[in-house]
Protein backbone atom coordinates (compact mmCIF):
# COMPACT_ATOMS: atom_id res chain seq x y z
CA UNK A 1 0.00 0.00 0.00
CA UNK A 2 1.40 3.37 -1.02
CA UNK A 3 2.37 5.84 1.72
CA UNK A 4 2.32 9.63 1.76
CA UNK A 5 6.09 9.54 1.26
CA UNK A 6 5.60 7.51 -1.93
CA UNK A 7 3.16 10.13 -3.20
CA UNK A 8 5.63 12.93 -2.39
CA UNK A 9 8.44 11.13 -4.26
CA UNK A 10 6.22 10.42 -7.27
CA UNK A 11 5.06 14.05 -7.46
CA UNK A 12 8.51 15.52 -6.73
CA UNK A 13 7.27 17.55 -3.75
CA UNK A 14 7.61 17.44 0.03
CA UNK A 15 5.42 15.39 2.33
CA UNK A 16 4.12 18.68 3.76
CA UNK A 17 2.96 19.75 0.30
CA UNK A 18 1.11 16.46 -0.17
CA UNK A 19 -0.58 16.96 3.19
CA UNK A 20 -1.64 20.48 2.22
CA UNK A 21 -3.16 19.24 -1.04
CA UNK A 22 -5.06 16.43 0.69
CA UNK A 23 -6.43 18.90 3.25
CA UNK A 24 -7.34 21.41 0.51
CA UNK A 25 -5.01 24.08 1.85
CA UNK A 26 -5.08 27.24 -0.34
CA UNK A 27 -1.31 27.91 -0.21
CA UNK A 28 -0.43 25.16 -2.74
CA UNK A 29 0.31 26.14 -6.34
CA UNK A 30 -1.88 24.78 -9.12
CA UNK A 31 1.10 22.92 -10.62
CA UNK A 32 1.97 21.18 -7.35
CA UNK A 33 -1.67 20.34 -6.71
CA UNK A 34 -2.01 18.78 -10.17
CA UNK A 35 1.14 16.67 -9.71
CA UNK A 36 0.11 15.47 -6.25
CA UNK A 37 -3.40 14.48 -7.36
CA UNK A 38 -1.94 12.65 -10.35
CA UNK A 39 0.44 10.76 -8.05
CA UNK A 40 -2.41 9.88 -5.69
CA UNK A 41 -4.37 8.46 -8.62
CA UNK A 42 -1.41 6.58 -10.09
CA UNK A 43 -0.40 4.97 -6.79
CA UNK A 44 -3.94 4.37 -5.51
CA UNK A 45 -3.07 6.19 -2.29
CA UNK A 46 -5.75 6.42 0.40
CA UNK A 47 -5.23 8.85 3.30
CA UNK A 48 -5.25 7.46 6.82
CA UNK A 49 -8.61 8.65 8.14
CA UNK A 50 -7.69 7.99 11.76
CA UNK A 51 -4.49 10.03 11.56
CA UNK A 52 -6.31 12.81 9.76
CA UNK A 53 -8.99 12.90 12.44
CA UNK A 54 -6.33 13.43 15.09
CA UNK A 55 -5.06 16.48 13.18
CA UNK A 56 -8.41 17.99 12.26
CA UNK A 57 -10.48 16.79 15.26
CA UNK A 58 -13.02 15.42 12.80
CA UNK A 59 -13.71 11.85 11.73
CA UNK A 60 -16.37 12.62 9.06
CA UNK A 61 -18.45 9.97 10.84
CA UNK A 62 -21.98 10.20 12.23
CA UNK A 63 -23.60 7.89 14.75
CA UNK A 64 -27.20 6.71 14.39
CA UNK A 65 -28.98 4.93 17.26
CA UNK A 66 -32.36 3.60 16.15
CA UNK A 67 -35.02 2.03 18.32
CA UNK A 68 -35.50 -1.25 16.45
CA UNK A 69 -33.73 -2.32 13.27
CA UNK A 70 -36.35 -5.06 12.74
CA UNK A 71 -39.05 -2.40 12.37
CA UNK A 72 -39.32 -1.60 8.64
CA UNK A 73 -39.90 2.07 9.45
CA UNK A 74 -36.51 2.36 11.15
CA UNK A 75 -34.84 0.25 8.47
CA UNK A 76 -36.00 2.72 5.82
CA UNK A 77 -35.02 5.64 8.05
CA UNK A 78 -31.50 4.24 8.50
CA UNK A 79 -31.13 3.73 4.77
CA UNK A 80 -32.09 7.32 3.96
CA UNK A 81 -29.73 8.62 6.68
CA UNK A 82 -26.81 6.60 5.30
CA UNK A 83 -27.46 7.65 1.70
CA UNK A 84 -27.74 11.35 2.53
CA UNK A 85 -24.71 11.31 4.83
CA UNK A 86 -22.62 9.63 2.12
CA UNK A 87 -23.68 12.29 -0.36
CA UNK A 88 -22.40 14.92 2.08
CA UNK A 89 -19.08 13.14 2.63
CA UNK A 90 -19.88 11.43 5.94
CA UNK A 91 -19.97 7.77 6.97
CA UNK A 92 -22.55 6.38 9.41
CA UNK A 93 -22.19 3.85 12.23
CA UNK A 94 -25.56 2.37 13.25
CA UNK A 95 -26.54 1.00 16.65
CA UNK A 96 -29.76 -0.94 17.25
CA UNK A 97 -31.29 -0.26 20.70
CA UNK A 98 -33.96 -2.99 20.25
CA UNK A 99 -36.32 -0.75 22.28
CA UNK A 100 -34.04 -1.23 25.33
CA UNK A 101 -32.65 1.81 27.22
CA UNK A 102 -29.58 -0.16 28.34
CA UNK A 103 -28.66 -1.04 24.74
CA UNK A 104 -29.31 2.53 23.71
CA UNK A 105 -26.80 3.73 26.32
CA UNK A 106 -24.28 1.11 25.22
CA UNK A 107 -24.39 2.34 21.64
CA UNK A 108 -24.28 6.02 22.62
CA UNK A 109 -21.23 5.40 24.84
CA UNK A 110 -19.47 3.37 22.15
CA UNK A 111 -20.11 5.97 19.45
CA UNK A 112 -18.88 8.81 21.63
CA UNK A 113 -15.73 6.81 22.44
CA UNK A 114 -15.11 6.47 18.70
CA UNK A 115 -15.07 10.24 18.39
CA UNK A 116 -17.96 10.56 15.98
CA UNK A 117 -18.65 14.09 14.78
CA UNK A 118 -22.34 13.99 15.66
CA UNK A 119 -25.15 11.75 16.86
CA UNK A 120 -28.67 11.00 15.58
CA UNK A 121 -30.89 9.29 18.15
CA UNK A 122 -34.45 8.00 18.28
CA UNK A 123 -34.78 7.74 22.09
CA UNK A 124 -36.27 4.57 23.54
CA UNK A 125 -37.41 6.34 26.71
CA UNK A 126 -37.42 9.69 28.50
CA UNK A 127 -33.66 9.96 28.31
CA UNK A 128 -30.83 8.34 30.27
CA UNK A 129 -28.33 10.49 32.23
CA UNK A 130 -25.68 9.52 29.68
CA UNK A 131 -27.64 10.86 26.72
CA UNK A 132 -28.74 13.95 28.58
CA UNK A 133 -25.14 14.69 29.61
CA UNK A 134 -23.99 14.26 26.01
CA UNK A 135 -26.71 16.58 24.71
CA UNK A 136 -26.07 19.24 27.34
CA UNK A 137 -22.31 18.87 27.12
CA UNK A 138 -22.07 20.11 23.55
CA UNK A 139 -22.07 16.88 21.52
CA UNK A 140 -23.72 17.72 18.18
CA UNK A 141 -26.98 15.80 18.39
CA UNK A 142 -30.35 15.59 16.63
CA UNK A 143 -33.41 13.63 17.77
CA UNK A 144 -35.24 11.88 14.94
CA UNK A 145 -38.81 10.51 15.08
CA UNK A 146 -38.88 10.59 18.91
CA UNK A 147 -37.52 13.26 21.23
CA UNK A 148 -36.94 14.12 24.88
CA UNK A 149 -39.09 17.07 26.04
CA UNK A 150 -37.13 19.85 27.70
CA UNK A 151 -33.78 18.99 26.09
CA UNK A 152 -32.48 21.70 23.77
CA UNK A 153 -31.71 19.45 20.79
CA UNK A 154 -33.12 19.87 17.26
CA UNK A 155 -35.95 17.42 16.51
CA UNK A 156 -36.82 15.99 13.09
CA UNK A 157 -40.17 14.22 13.17
CA UNK A 158 -43.53 13.83 11.53
CA UNK A 159 -46.82 15.18 12.85
CA UNK A 160 -49.41 12.44 12.72
CA UNK A 161 -52.27 14.26 14.41
CA UNK A 162 -53.87 15.41 11.17
CA UNK A 163 -53.60 11.96 9.61
CA UNK A 164 -55.10 10.33 12.73
CA UNK A 165 -58.01 12.79 12.55
CA UNK A 166 -58.47 11.83 8.91
CA UNK A 167 -58.39 8.14 9.85
CA UNK A 168 -61.05 8.49 12.56
CA UNK A 169 -63.24 10.56 10.25
CA UNK A 170 -62.84 7.85 7.61
CA UNK A 171 -63.79 5.10 10.08
CA UNK A 172 -66.77 7.12 11.32
CA UNK A 173 -67.99 7.60 7.75
CA UNK A 174 -67.80 3.83 7.26
CA UNK A 175 -70.18 3.41 10.21
CA UNK A 176 -67.70 2.28 12.87
CA UNK A 177 -68.37 3.50 16.40
CA UNK A 178 -66.45 1.13 18.71
CA UNK A 179 -62.78 1.97 18.08
CA UNK A 180 -59.85 0.60 20.10
CA UNK A 181 -56.13 1.35 20.09
CA UNK A 182 -52.99 -0.66 20.73
CA UNK A 183 -50.78 2.03 22.24
CA UNK A 184 -47.02 2.30 22.12
CA UNK A 185 -44.88 2.69 25.26
CA UNK A 186 -45.95 5.66 27.38
CA UNK A 187 -42.27 6.41 28.02
CA UNK A 188 -41.86 7.47 24.37
CA UNK A 189 -43.16 10.71 22.90
CA UNK A 190 -44.64 8.89 19.90
CA UNK A 191 -46.40 6.38 22.15
CA UNK A 192 -48.10 9.17 24.12
CA UNK A 193 -48.80 11.43 21.14
CA UNK A 194 -50.62 8.80 19.07
CA UNK A 195 -52.97 7.87 21.90
CA UNK A 196 -53.72 11.55 22.58
CA UNK A 197 -54.38 12.21 18.88
CA UNK A 198 -56.68 9.19 18.65
CA UNK A 199 -58.66 10.19 21.75
CA UNK A 200 -59.03 13.79 20.54
CA UNK A 201 -60.19 12.63 17.11
CA UNK A 202 -62.80 10.34 18.68
CA UNK A 203 -64.10 13.16 20.86
CA UNK A 204 -64.55 15.35 17.78
CA UNK A 205 -67.10 12.77 16.60
CA UNK A 206 -68.78 12.38 19.97
CA UNK A 207 -67.08 9.07 20.70
CA UNK A 208 -65.26 7.93 23.83
CA UNK A 209 -62.18 5.77 24.28
CA UNK A 210 -63.05 3.38 27.14
CA UNK A 211 -60.24 1.91 29.22
CA UNK A 212 -61.18 -1.54 27.91
CA UNK A 213 -60.46 -0.32 24.38
CA UNK A 214 -56.97 0.95 25.23
CA UNK A 215 -54.30 -1.76 25.24
CA UNK A 216 -50.68 -1.19 26.21
CA UNK A 217 -48.17 -2.40 23.65
CA UNK A 218 -44.43 -1.94 23.18
CA UNK A 219 -44.03 -1.41 19.41
CA UNK A 220 -43.39 -5.16 19.01
CA UNK A 221 -45.55 -7.71 17.17
CA UNK A 222 -46.10 -9.94 20.21
CA UNK A 223 -47.70 -7.11 22.16
CA UNK A 224 -50.05 -6.42 19.25
CA UNK A 225 -51.09 -10.06 19.29
CA UNK A 226 -51.60 -10.11 23.07
CA UNK A 227 -53.62 -6.89 23.22
CA UNK A 228 -55.85 -7.92 20.31
CA UNK A 229 -56.59 -11.25 21.96
CA UNK A 230 -57.79 -9.27 24.97
CA UNK A 231 -60.01 -7.10 22.78
CA UNK A 232 -61.55 -10.18 21.16
CA UNK A 233 -62.34 -11.67 24.59
CA UNK A 234 -64.43 -8.65 25.64
CA UNK A 235 -68.22 -9.09 25.94
CA UNK A 236 -68.51 -6.37 23.28
CA UNK A 237 -65.31 -6.38 21.19
CA UNK A 238 -64.36 -3.24 19.25
CA UNK A 239 -65.32 -2.88 15.63
CA UNK A 240 -61.89 -1.46 14.75
CA UNK A 241 -58.40 -1.98 16.16
CA UNK A 242 -55.94 0.84 15.47
CA UNK A 243 -52.35 -0.27 16.07
CA UNK A 244 -49.95 2.57 16.87
CA UNK A 245 -47.17 1.03 14.80
CA UNK A 246 -46.74 -1.46 11.97
CA UNK A 247 -45.30 -4.40 13.94
CA UNK A 248 -48.15 -4.29 16.45
CA UNK A 249 -50.57 -4.22 13.50
CA UNK A 250 -49.04 -7.42 12.12
CA UNK A 251 -49.38 -9.02 15.56
CA UNK A 252 -53.01 -7.94 15.67
CA UNK A 253 -53.61 -9.50 12.27
CA UNK A 254 -52.11 -12.77 13.52
CA UNK A 255 -54.43 -12.76 16.55
CA UNK A 256 -57.53 -12.24 14.42
CA UNK A 257 -56.59 -15.03 12.02
CA UNK A 258 -55.74 -17.40 14.87
CA UNK A 259 -59.39 -17.11 16.02
CA UNK A 260 -60.61 -18.04 12.56
CA UNK A 261 -61.86 -14.49 12.02
CA UNK A 262 -61.43 -12.30 8.99
CA UNK A 263 -60.42 -8.66 8.51
CA UNK A 264 -62.57 -6.61 7.91
CA UNK A 265 -65.60 -8.93 7.95
CA UNK A 266 -65.34 -9.65 11.70
CA UNK A 267 -63.12 -6.80 12.89
CA UNK A 268 -61.44 -3.92 11.07
CA UNK A 269 -57.73 -3.07 11.37
CA UNK A 270 -55.73 0.12 10.77
CA UNK A 271 -52.12 1.03 11.55
CA UNK A 272 -49.74 3.88 12.14
CA UNK A 273 -46.51 3.63 10.06
CA UNK A 274 -47.26 2.35 6.59
CA UNK A 275 -44.86 -0.24 5.19
CA UNK A 276 -44.53 -1.85 1.74
CA UNK A 277 -45.82 -5.18 3.08
CA UNK A 278 -49.25 -3.73 3.82
CA UNK A 279 -50.26 -3.73 0.16
CA UNK A 280 -49.58 -7.49 0.05
CA UNK A 281 -51.66 -8.54 3.07
CA UNK A 282 -55.19 -9.85 2.58
CA UNK A 283 -56.83 -7.40 2.72
CA UNK A 284 -54.34 -4.55 2.19
CA UNK A 285 -54.10 -2.50 5.39
CA UNK A 286 -55.28 1.09 5.75
CA UNK A 287 -52.47 3.03 7.42
CA UNK A 288 -50.98 6.38 8.38
CA UNK A 289 -47.81 6.89 6.33
CA UNK A 290 -44.86 8.95 7.53
CA UNK A 291 -42.46 10.64 5.05
CA UNK A 292 -39.64 8.39 6.25
CA UNK A 293 -37.07 9.12 3.57
CA UNK A 294 -37.56 12.87 3.91
CA UNK A 295 -37.19 12.61 7.68
CA UNK A 296 -33.87 10.77 7.37
CA UNK A 297 -32.49 13.28 4.91
CA UNK A 298 -33.65 16.26 6.96
CA UNK A 299 -32.09 14.78 10.11
CA UNK A 300 -28.71 14.43 8.41
CA UNK A 301 -28.79 18.03 7.17
CA UNK A 302 -29.75 19.32 10.63
CA UNK A 303 -26.87 17.41 12.23
CA UNK A 304 -24.30 18.44 9.60
CA UNK A 305 -25.40 22.06 10.02
CA UNK A 306 -24.73 21.71 13.74
CA UNK A 307 -21.33 20.10 13.16
CA UNK A 308 -20.21 22.65 10.60
CA UNK A 309 -21.24 25.68 12.64
CA UNK A 310 -24.52 26.58 10.95
CA UNK A 311 -27.69 27.03 13.03
CA UNK A 312 -29.63 23.73 12.88
CA UNK A 313 -33.37 23.75 12.43
CA UNK A 314 -36.00 21.42 13.85
CA UNK A 315 -38.22 19.96 11.13
CA UNK A 316 -41.80 18.69 11.36
CA UNK A 317 -43.36 17.02 8.31
CA UNK A 318 -47.01 15.93 7.97
CA UNK A 319 -48.05 12.28 7.86
CA UNK A 320 -50.90 11.21 5.58
CA UNK A 321 -53.68 8.65 5.52
CA UNK A 322 -53.44 5.82 2.98
CA UNK A 323 -56.84 4.17 2.48
CA UNK A 324 -56.91 0.52 1.45
CA UNK A 325 -59.44 -2.22 2.35
CA UNK A 326 -58.87 -3.41 5.93
CA UNK A 327 -61.65 -1.28 7.45
CA UNK A 328 -64.54 -2.28 5.21
CA UNK A 329 -63.75 0.02 2.31
CA UNK A 330 -65.14 -1.02 -1.03
CA UNK A 331 -62.61 -2.07 -3.67
CA UNK A 332 -61.92 0.64 -6.18
CA UNK A 333 -64.02 0.27 -9.30
CA UNK A 334 -61.98 -0.86 -12.29
CA UNK A 335 -61.44 1.81 -14.88
CA UNK A 336 -63.54 1.31 -17.99
CA UNK A 337 -61.68 -0.21 -20.88
CA UNK A 338 -60.79 2.29 -23.59
CA UNK A 339 -63.23 2.39 -26.46
CA UNK A 340 -62.12 0.41 -29.48
CA UNK A 341 -62.30 1.96 -32.92
CA UNK A 342 -64.29 -0.38 -35.11
CA UNK A 343 -64.26 -0.21 -38.87
CA UNK A 344 -67.69 0.01 -40.44
CA UNK A 345 -68.59 -2.40 -43.17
Amino acid sequence: MASIKDVAAEAGVSVATVSRVLNDHPSVSDDARTRVLAAVEALGYRPNAVARSLRTDQTRTLGLVISDVMNPYFTELARSVEEEARALGYSVIIGNADERPDLQDHHVRTLLDRRIDGLLVSPTDGGSPLMLDAARGGTPMVFVDRWIPGVEVPVVRSDGRGAVRDLVAHLHALGHRRLAIIAGPAATTTGRERVEAFREALQAHGLELPDAYTGQGDFQAESGRRVTEGFLDLPEPPEVVFAADNLMALGALDAVRARGLRVPRDIALAAFDDIPWFVHTDPPITAVAQPTGELGRAAVHALVDRIEGRPPQSVTLPARLVVRRSCGEQPASPEPAPAQNRSQS
